[in-house]
């Protein structure tokens, strides 16, 4: 029987930081669902189908080194419906810090609670990367700042050109 692992998350975009937790989590299972969130209510910067190749584009050798099948997929509700959805007995989340780690514990009791058979499993993000968050990395492209410390070369560019096209 395979082992099932999701990570969630808008991906808005994909950062060296979720790159670290992706690489972490491929070691963890058979097959990694990434599983980009989509709420009407929220503007992002790429489109959802943008996200889905960066992030294919982005992880794929990763996955073929750790022989993992990596699958990109969008939802549009609960995580642990998604979990259920793909088979997923784990939900991977990436921990920056201790107020992470608070949030993070929270959803999992509530995760836990609607479906136990799922299991959470945090991963601390490496030092090289605990400080980025997407939405820096996002303000900075767009205030004309180097991204590329921050996202993989392939997305620092997309930044660039979406810049570029808003100013």
């Amino acid at each position: 029987m395979k082992r099932v692992a999701l990570y969630t998350g808008t991906f808005d975009p994909i950062t060296n930081g979720h790159v670290d937790v992706i690489r972490a989590a491929l070691r963890l299972c058979d097959r990694l669902v990434v599983a980009i969130g989509v709420h009407p209510g929220k503007t992002p910067l790429f489109t959802a189908q943008e996200r889905v190749e960066m992030i294919e584009e982005v992880c794929a050798p990763y996955a073929g080194k750790a022989n993992c099948e990596l699958e990109v997929v969008t939802f549009n509700g609960l995580a642990i419906e998604a979990a259920r959805e793909t088979g997923a007995g784990l939900i991977v989340r990436g921990l920056r810090d201790g107020t992470d780690l608070d949030y993070e514990m929270s959803m999992a009791g509530m995760n836990g609670v609607m479906s136990p058979e799922v299991q959470t499993v945090f991963l601390p993000a490496g030092l090289a990367v605990r400080h980025i968050t997407a939405t820096l990395v996002r303000q900075i492209a767009l205030m004309g700042g180097d991204v590329s410390a921050f996202a993989p070369p392939m997305v620092a560019e997309a930044l660039r050109a979406k810049a570029a096209a808003k100013s």
